[in-house]
């Protein structure tokens, strides 16, 4: 015991240090950035001489929407991309004269293929220039290479791997684990296909589930493979086969009989032909990455008429996370707050709403619905849906005048669920006793110390169900279509895009763009300045907030090691508490 409390006053000890020392620095630094931000009239990033090829480096997650990182830059820190930096900076790096091409730098990309999707696009455009792109990675996860794949050569490590394996969906199961710790957890649901909650009640998938999982991801496969073929100009079929044949495994030259691979070639060999076409000469290969390319060369006049586009990305819950495991970005009602500041605002004459959420509160979801639909009644709103946009998720869209979605966006999931635990077996192994006085015959209802009575469990599912048939209402008020053919498509199902616009619940496929162009032309306007909301917090705050979030989590994950990732499964599901609307699945990359 006494090493234990030695151990945790050493963490407590070097963790205020840690914090200290950070402190100074960006007291420091405050000067140099606020004479660096004075001595220049422009943010516009300005290319050095050479700097004729872009280097885009792709590996870890992509958010949605950017945060402010340049102090973050001057600490030595990797920048993390955001998928609106990054389509800026192709956007941009085409129009720039002095851009040869670019260099596709390939790592392990944690996104979903709604962002793949919208920067494979981007990519494509920026062929039609008549520049190159030339991709190159050690080792190609499965969503790499599918957006390497569009390049007009790729290159891999001569030992690397090419990590083409197909799709798989796992769901964890806590029935047996709930048991033996003595908690059982009272389920309600409405929806056939609302699968959150069979993790508490079974041992395995039910049928309607496995279904709809087995459509999503056979249909995200098939775009992939079907991508993949059409890029590189062979048969679907050897796409597939490789991936069935386990040749991921196999030495990278059958990745180049089978046509996926240009060459097997090491890095400087690969920077050395980027010279050569680039018309560079020197030692090294001169670059411009996403920071210098984001902004455009010239800055835009400004107009009075403006686009905001509001991104809501992460849970849906009633307030912002504070467990020291999670730093994710959330959905809380500050959204609603935004809405409602724009409604007021007579420049802004459309919004672009990008949902990227799983779900999450009904409640919450439900308050964020009715400021959607009364901002519509002012001017045009339209969604547009990134990698999932589902239950709750869906909830927030469908007030909305258009819904674009991509062709592999999860979405739909319209069901309800509430979960409720009776710990009473583990109270007993325990030996922890319980007494309550109460005033009325509902007063202990939700009591954790003992299983709920019949008459309880008929007021919460009568509760879920009504909550299922105002989600009803609401997609079926925002969509045009009766509650019978809403409940035909809800029931809990998820969809992909494609399957969603079918269904009627979304009217367009297409990305961000897509969204912002017809936000303009319902708003019946031509000249207008594009801005985001929420708009960057304070500087200097925003990233003391980062750093203690990022040191906090580095301390439990040293702690629990490679278990990191299943005790935050595990954590989250206290945010599952109550009514909910959401999907049930911590959504995998490719």
């Amino acid at each position: 015991m006494k090493q234990f409390f030695k151990m945790t006053f050493a963490s407590m000890l070097g963790v205020l240090f840690a914090f200290a020392v950070l402190t100074i620095v960006v007291g420091l630094l405050t000067v140099a950035v606020c004479v660096s931000i004075g001595s220049t009239s422009s943010t516009t990033p300005v290319l050095q001489s050479g700097e004729s090829v872009f280097r885009l480096s792709l590996s870890g997650a992509m958010p949605d929407s950017p945060a402010d990182r340049s102090l973050s830059l001057w600490l030595g820190e990797d920048e993390t991309l955001s998928l609106k930096d990054v389509l800026a900076a192709i956007r941009n790096a085409k129009e720039q004269n002095t851009i040869k091409g670019i260099y596709l730098d390939m790592g392990v990309l944690r996104t979903g293929t709604a962002g793949i999707d919208a920067i494979r696009r981007a990519l494509m455009d920026f062929r039609e220039s008549g520049k190159f792109i030339v991709a190159y990675a050690d080792n190609y996860s499965q969503g790499s290479y599918f957006l390497a794949s569009v390049a007009d050569q790729v290159y891999l490590n001569p030992q690397g791997l090419l990590g083409l394996s197909g799709i798989a969906s796992q769901t964890l199961f806590y029935r047996g684990l709930l048991e033996k710790a003595g908690i059982e957890m009272n389920i309600f649901k409405v929806g056939t296909y609302k699968g959150a909650v069979e993790p508490f009640l079974s041992d395995k998938l039910s049928d309607a589930n496995r279904e709809q999982i087995t459509s999503y991801i056979t249909g995200i496969w098939n775009h992939v493979v079907n991508g993949i073929a059409e890029s590189r100009q062979i048969p679907a079929s050897t796409v597939s086969d490789f991936a069935d044949e386990g040749l991921f495994f196999a030495d990278p030259s059958k990745a180049v009989e089978c046509q996926l691979i240009d060459g097997l070639k090491f890095r400087s060999e690969v920077e050395n032909l980027l010279k050569e076409k680039a018309g560079q000469t020197g030692q090294r290969l001169k670059t411009a990455g996403v920071a210098k390319l984001k902004k455009p060369g010239k800055k835009g006049r400004k107009y009075r008429n403006k686009i905001a586009v509001v991104y809501a990305e992460g849970e849906i819950t009633p307030t912002p996370a504070s467990s020291p495991y999670r730093s994710e970005k959330c959905i809380t009602e500050e959204l609603a707050d935004e809405l409602r500041k724009l409604k007021e605002d007579e420049e802004v004459k459309a919004v672009v709403l990008r949902v990227n959420s799983p779900g999450g509160s009904a409640y919450v979801s439900e308050q964020i619905w009715k400021q959607v639909f009364e901002l519509k009644k002012s001017k045009p709103v339209v969604v547009s849906m990134a990698n999932v946009a589902a239950s709750g998720g869906y909830y927030i869209s469908c007030a909305a005048s258009k819904i674009v979605a991509e062709a592999n966006t999860l979405t739909g999931s319209i069901g309800v669920f509430g979960m409720f635990p009776n710990a009473a077996g583990l109270f007993g192994k325990l030996a922890v006793g319980s007494d309550v006085v109460k005033t009325a015959a509902y007063a202990d209802m939700g009591n954790l110390a003992r299983p709920m009575t019949d008459e309880e469990k008929a007021l919460i599912q009568g509760y879920v169900e009504r909550c299922y048939q105002t989600f009803l209402t609401r997609c079926s008020d925002g969509r045009g279509l009766s509650v019978g053919e809403i409940d035909a498509v809800g029931q809990g199902r998820i969809w992909r895009g494609e399957q969603a616009l079918k269904a009627g619940l979304v009217d367009e496929l297409g990305g961000l763009d897509r969204a912002i162009d017809l936000a303009v032309e319902l708003a019946g306007i031509y000249n207008y300045t594009l801005i985001t909301v929420p708009e960057p917090r304070d500087f200097f705050m925003e990233l003391l907030k980062k750093q203690l979030d990022e040191t906090k989590v580095s301390l439990v994950r040293d702690m629990i090691g490679e278990d990191y990732e299943y005790f935050r499964t595990l954590q989250q599901l206290r945010s599952t508490y109550g009514i909910q609307a959401r999907i049930p699945y911590e959504l995998k990359p490719l």
